[in-house]
């Protein structure tokens, strides 16, 4: 591997057992201004393989940022349906190496043999005519509907969670290149927070830390600096969540789906505005004035 590629190094700890890298790392660059050149070290976010492996076969590699990695294990493998609950994963180690990471994980045997079984039919279908249709179907899971609407939530509580967010990502601070997931009460205070590089991870290692948590989900609502996909909405729903706010835009798919599902979805966050594309009525009041004054992502 050339020195430009090189990943970055992993910790030893007093017992000499490695750690996983650091989420960010210091480097030498270059700044460019009208008044010239500038060389200065700058905080630039980490991003490695993380491989998930579950009772010894390798399922998934990930590019993410090594931080809160058994928040993104738990949440990765709840969104993804292979487990259905936290105790259904026995045992989690966390292995860095040369090349990456990898995430081992013990799962019950029954939740194991659906993984091999979904892989085997996956294999087994390579060479039929008619697979590309099938593959194209099980790209789009079907969303459990909610058996009744989630509870209101106040616009002055999503004012406040948008002003909050920025001093929640301190890895967005040190490098401006993370995505947020936040969980936000019903009273607009955020009560966790997960960065990655990868929006998609952000929300998975939220959902594991939430998982872990006991905090009751469905009575606040998720938060996210990224644009709502598709994904981005099972995966709010394969944790319980019944509201989704984006500051960025949705995609027509994410709405449809929202709306399938009973989430609220609602994008182009910012103070004093939002767009909501389902479940409007459970929004409650009125949103603040914008202030000028407020800084925002």
């Amino acid at each position: 591997m050339s020195d430009s590629c090189r990943l970055p190094p992993c910790d030893a700890g007093a017992d000499g057992e490695l750690r996983p890298p650091a989420p960010s790392a210091v480097l030498q660059v270059v700044r460019m201004r009208a008044a010239g050149r500038t060389a200065v070290e700058d905080e630039v976010l980490e991003e490695v393989p993380v491989a998930l492996s579950y009772n010894g076969v390798s399922h998934a590699v990930m590019l993410a940022t090594p931080s809160d990695l058994e928040d993104f294990a738990l949440g990765f493998s709840i969104s993804e349906g292979i487990v259905s609950a936290p105790q259904e994963i026995h045992d989690m180690e966390i292995l860095p190496g040369p090349d990456g990471i990898v995430i081992e994980m013990r799962i019950a045997t029954p939740r194991f043999l659906a993984l091999k079984d979904a892989r085997r039919t996956l294999a087994g279908r390579t060479g039929c005519g008619l697979c590309g249709v099938e593959r194209l179907a099980q790209a789009i899971r079907p969303v459990p509907e909610r058996p009744k609407a989630g509870a209101p939530i106040a616009l002055a509580a999503i004012d406040e969670a948008l002003r909050q967010l920025p001093h929640w990502q301190p890895l967005r601070e040190l490098t401006g290149a993370s995505h947020a997931a936040a969980w936000v009460d019903a009273g607009g205070q955020i009560r966790l927070v997960r960065e990655d590089a990868g929006r998609h991870n952000a929300l998975d290692k939220l959902g594991g830390a939430l998982l872990r948590s006991g905090l009751p989900v469905a009575e606040g609502f998720v938060l996210t600096s990224s644009r709502a996909s598709y994904e981005m909405v099972h995966k709010a729903a394969s944790i319980g969540a019944t509201a989704l706010i984006a500051v960025s835009a949705p995609t027509a798919l994410a709405i449809r789906t929202a709306a399938a599902a009973g989430i609220l979805l609602a994008g182009f966050a910012r103070p004093g505005q939002l767009v909501a594309y389902t479940d409007a009525e459970r929004l409650s009041g009125e949103l603040p004035s914008a202030d000028a004054s407020r800084t925002f992502m």
